[in-house]
């Protein structure tokens, strides 16, 4: 039973969560054999003050120019 922990920066919209969700699952199907009635995809949202980058929380980083 594959699990699958991805963690993102907040802003990412429910359209963009799903599609991540089934070519998840779809790649391990594919590369794994793996069925997807058992591979379960966890999607963890992060604030970007609570994310360090560079040596510097990630809303810092962005408000020096960082994309």
């Amino acid at each position: 039973m594959p699990y699958v922990n991805v963690q993102i920066t907040r802003g990412a919209t429910r359209a963009q969560k799903s599609a991540l969700v089934a070519e998840i699952t779809d790649a391990l199907v594919r590369n794994l054999g793996k069925k997807p009635e058992h591979t379960h995809i966890v999607i963890q949202e992060i604030d970007e003050a609570d994310w360090g980058f560079a040596g510097m929380l990630t809303d810092d980083w962005k408000r020096q120019g960082g994309s």
